[in-house]
């Protein structure tokens, strides 16, 4: 069973609802999808929002090992991404060796807002946090009273770990930051960090023709006395194969 966290921000909810119709769409193998919104964590994340916090997922994305008892892997998603090809292929890259695998991007954005005014902040690792395959067993220094209590870059930097040597590498590919990354033909996950096209201001963005295309289909049912097909009828028969990007 592939386990999927995902941070969930009721202020751009369809991004959530868009990402979970992209893994289900592509994914070759049984997945469990679990929200992480606040209203279910009360009794564990109890730390007051940080200033700088732009969602509501900023800390509780560390709270996955505690919620997976400490056992197995688990793969921790910002909402805002679109899975084009099966997180299957991922899920096969888990390493005994790290604690945690990521995509170490060298990411230093230059606008100073992004999405709904947010200040955009900037620091070493950024990003790197945003799709996590967690080693849920070496990941115990992540307790409820830690994640509390630490600093927004002790979690976000991996201070938790004894050393940087216990972090390991995804392809990028893995956590391709729309409008920023170059195009590639390995991208296996759209990031729109700075906003999706479900926000007007960034409706035109990159990739945006791919987020609409998956959210057509998530928002989808057919009716009485309709034929089949719908949003559905073009895709049928690409399930478990690379969706086209268009650069």
């Amino acid at each position: 069973m592939l386990k999927v966290f995902i941070g969930y921000d009721p202020r751009e909810a369809v991004a959530y609802h868009a990402l979970v119709q992209s893994i289900v769409e592509t994914s070759s193998m049984p997945v469990s999808i679990t929200p992480l919104a606040l209203q279910h964590l009360e009794a564990v994340l109890t730390r007051p929002r940080d200033p700088l916090q732009s969602t509501d997922f900023a800390f509780s994305r560390f709270l996955v090992p505690y919620l997976c008892d400490y056992k197995g892997w688990a793969i921790f998603m910002d909402c805002d991404m679109i899975v084009t090809r099966d997180l299957a292929a991922i899920w096969e890259l888990k390493d005994d060796s790290f604690a945690v695998q990521v995509v170490k991007h060298a990411h230093k954005p230059a606008e100073s807002h992004k999405f709904l005014g947010q200040p955009q902040t900037r620091y070493e690792k950024k990003n790197w946090s945003s799709v996590m395959l967690f080693n849920n067993a070496r990941c115990t220094a992540l307790t409820p009273d830690y994640v509390n209590q630490a600093s927004g870059l002790e979690l976000h930097q991996f201070k938790w770990l004894a050393h940087d040597g216990e972090i390991g590498s995804l392809p990028p590919g893995c956590n391709h930051l729309v409008g920023y990354d170059e195009h590639s033909e390995m991208i296996s996950v759209l990031h729109y960090t700075t906003g999706g096209p479900y926000f007007e201001k960034y409706r035109d963005t990159e990739y945006a023709d791919i987020w609409f295309d998956v959210w057509s289909r998530a928002a989808y049912a057919q009716q009485q006395n309709q034929p089949d097909g719908g949003p559905h009828e073009n895709y049928e028969g690409q399930k478990h194969e690379d969706r086209k990007l268009r650069a």
